[in-house]
This record gives structure tokens, sequence and C-alpha cells, in this order.
């Protein structure tokens, strides 16, 4: 679980690398030469099915271990004293983790398959104003992807402690790079539906 939570940290950051190619400004010529050679690349693809597969086994794991734990613990303690100490994110990874999934399902459909499988979307920056034209598609992926900062805030540490890696030395530096990377993720790929909404508005 956290193996495959980290190694899925490292293509968020690639992903959203290469997102930000969108917000140069040049109606996407950047951002659609990336995809191509992305789209074109082996290596790229092999490290696909890879990540498909570390994808499948968080997911499968995930659920696993929630209900692994739920079987556990049958009785319900003390609900309040429970939530005054732990923060929301770690209360509610399955939640914060499904909605991730459901989003992803959506974003696959919208944007891998039919520039990816199907080759029915030529220009994926032209796709990705489309779908962003929609503002109420534009408000459930700013919402995911709230959700996903939390998902990774927690997620993050969590991996390190779980690996044998919380020492008070730089447990403590662990976190904030955490943090750092669940806001700047997140938030990085929030501003794209955002700049595309504004744009669309504004002129």
């Amino acid at each position: 679980m956290s193996l495959t939570g980290l190694f899925l940290v490292i293509y968020l950051i690639e992903h959203a690398i290469g997102n930000s190619l969108l917000f140069l400004g040049d109606g996407g010529e950047t951002f659609n030469e990336f995809s191509h050679y992305m789209a074109g690349n082996p290596i790229i693809r092999v490290i696909e099915i890879i990540l498909f597969a570390g994808i499948l086994f968080h997911v499968f794991d995930g659920f696993y271990l929630w209900f692994q734990n739920r079987g556990a613990r049958p009785i319900k303690y003390d609900a309040h004293k429970h939530h005054d100490k732990v923060a929301w994110s770690s209360r509610n990874m399955i939640v914060s983790g499904s909605i991730v999934l459901i989003f992803l399902i959506v974003h696959l459909k919208t944007f891998f398959y039919p520039y990816r499988i199907v080759h029915s979307v030529p220009d994926l920056y032209q796709a990705t104003v489309d779908a962003f034209s929609s503002t109420t598609y534009s408000a459930f992926y700013v919402f995911a992807m709230v959700l996903l900062g939390l998902h990774l805030h927690h997620g993050f540490a969590s991996a390190f402690q779980t690996l044998g890696m919380r020492h008070p030395n730089y447990y403590g530096m662990i976190k904030m790079l955490g943090m750092i990377l669940a806001v700047g993720l997140s938030g990085i790929f929030a501003a794209m539906p955002i700049y595309f909404q504004l744009a669309k508005y504004l002129g």
C-alpha cells in the first residue's frame, strides 16, 4: 500500500509538470507536442502498464485494509473522543480515496480513452478546453482535487511511517514535504479548470 502510494505520487508530479504546459498561453502547441511525445514513447507505454497495475493494487489493498480494520473493531468506541484526536484526512482516507477513484474513472473516460485508445481526439488541448468549458465538470474536478490533497497529506507521511521511517530527527521534514506535495499538486490540477473557466467568461 505504501510503496504503490509513493509510486503514484511520483506519477502525479510528472503529470502535474506536463499539465502545467497548459498555462503557457501558446494555444496548446507545447502541450500537444508533449502529449504526442508521451503517447509515442514505448518506455512510457511500459510505465503506463505498471502505473495501472499500481492503481489497481492500491485501490484493492485500500478497500481490503478498510474492511479488515472494520472487522477487527466490530464495536464502535467513543466516536467524539476519537474524532477530537485524529484529523479528518486520517479518519476518512477511504472516503477521499473513493471519490478520487470515481474522478479517475471519469478523467480516463474524458481524456485517456478517446486520445490514447480509440484515437478519436487528435487535439488533446482542445479536448481539455472543451471539457473545462463545462461548469459542472470543472466544479467536480476542483472538488476531487481538494480531496486528493487531503488524501496525499495523510497518505504521504503515513507511507513512510509504515515503512519504518518515523524517526524524530526527520519525520517532521517528511510531514512538511507531504504538506507541500499535497497543496502543490492538488493546487496545480485544480488551477486548470479554474483557468479555463475564467478564460471562458473573461474572454
